[in-house]
């Protein structure tokens, strides 16, 4: 019963997630994915705790994952908002 419950809310999850991201205008698009950076930092802060505890190798495995792309996607996108910024700067 606990399996089809995850599995329900990560299907909910991700209609969700696909209907809000379609919504956004693409003049909003950046600066929203500026303030996703803190929300990615704190799933690496997650990810970093998964990835050390004691609690098996799958967790450790699956925690490592977790770190490489919450990194890529913290990385990525302050990239984004670097290149955002540098639009606005004067010549």
């Amino acid at each position: 019963m606990e399996l089809l419950l995850l599995i329900t809310l990560f299907v909910v999850a991700v209609f969700l997630g696909v209907e809000l991201i379609t919504k956004v205008p693409p003049t909003l698009h950046t600066p929203l994915m500026s303030g996703s950076n803190a929300i990615s930092g704190i799933a690496l802060v997650g990810a970093i705790l998964a990835a050390g505890s004691e609690q098996g190798i799958w967790v450790n495995v699956l925690g490592f994952f977790a770190v490489t792309l919450a990194t890529i996607n913290v990385v990525g996108g302050y990239m984004v908002t670097n290149r955002m910024l540098a639009m606005f700067k004067r010549k």
